[in-house]
């Protein structure tokens, strides 16, 4: 008779878990959840585990069902850029969507080793296109590598359904513009003299080191911006107020550079304005995404709630 599996060996596979789970959902805070729903189904059932299965298989089949449950709501997660063209750079573009629910960044975890182009913000974008049977057998075949009947018997499906879901989920995926082209690794030098060059508003600087064709989103605003031009038009526009800010590093987030942006504040020191994730491609900033959900991010990412 199997024993039943001790908590350490459960806890351990929370990381990959939650990774899974995000790329399902979306969300860091929904994938928490689903992981937490997870255990729980787990433990609930635990006695009956007989080992027929391994661990980690039995786990995922609890955190798909789990994934599978939250999403019959069927909203899925989106970026302002799969809403709609790039607009002007105009004050009066600024519109906060009450249907939409945002793509979220999630802190790299620290504990699994995740393929940085499988959890960055396009990639798990496209995901949320697919309906949620066929999201879960892309990410267990493309991304986890599973055989697909592996993925049949945690589905509990036959492996013609898994291969046909695969080959419609890839052809979604092949249709979506989720403008992924393959990212560079970190650059030190660079990502220390945007900094510089952000807390200063130094133009020329800027110029140097943002791609003409890069675009920008501001999350929860739908409104993004295609091209060098209009970004710096926004900021030395209706964006002004971002002048003299403070940038910190903090933890990657989906396998990209981000950073705290702290505005002055007219009281004292500077007060959280949005987390900056930025993707790096052909040694320059392609794309720059500011997260305006403090509350939410910034504890999440260990950034403090206000510096001196």
């Amino acid at each position: 008779m199997a024993t039943a599996p001790a908590f350490t060996e459960v806890e351990q596979h929370r990381g990959e878990l939650t990774a899974f789970c995000y790329r399902m959902l979306g969300s860091p805070f929904d994938a928490e959840d689903a992981v937490q729903e997870t255990f729980v189904r787990a433990w609930r059932s635990l006695e009956g585990f007989e080992g027929r299965a391994a661990l980690r298989s039995w786990l995922y089949r609890i955190a798909t069902n789990v994934c599978l449950d939250m999403l019959k709501a069927g909203q899925r997660r989106a970026r302002p850029i799969d809403l709609g063209p790039s607009q002007e750079p105009l004050e009066q573009n600024l519109n906060v969507p009450t249907e939409v629910t945002w793509i979220e960044p999630i802190p790299d975890p620290a504990d699994v080793a995740v393929e940085h182009d499988t959890i960055r913000l396009a990639f798990v974008a496209a995901l949320q296109h697919l309906p949620p049977r066929q999201r879960a057998a892309l990410i267990l075949c493309e991304v986890l590598r599973w055989q697909s009947s592996e993925v049949a018997e945690l589905l509990e499906t036959s492996v013609a359904s898994v291969n046909s879901a695969l080959q419609r989920a890839r052809a979604t995926i092949a249709d979506v513009d989720t403008h992924a082209a393959p990212a560079d690794d970190v650059d030190s030098e660079l990502l220390a003299r945007y900094v510089a060059a952000f807390e200063n508003y130094d133009l020329e600087a800027l110029t140097s080191l943002i791609h003409e064709d890069a675009i920008q989103s501001m999350p929860p605003f739908d409104l993004w911006l295609r091209g060098r031009d209009d970004i710096f038009a926004w900021w030395w526009g209706p964006g002004i107020g971002c002048k003299g800010s403070r940038v910190i590093p903090t933890m990657t987030a989906n396998g990209s550079p981000a950073f705290g942006q702290y505005k002055p504040d007219p009281e004292d020191g500077y007060s959280p304005w949005a987390l900056q994730v930025l993707e790096l491609r052909e040694g320059g900033i392609a794309e720059l995404t500011f997260f305006l959900d403090t509350e939410r991010l910034f504890p999440l990412f260990g950034l403090p709630d206000h510096l001196a």
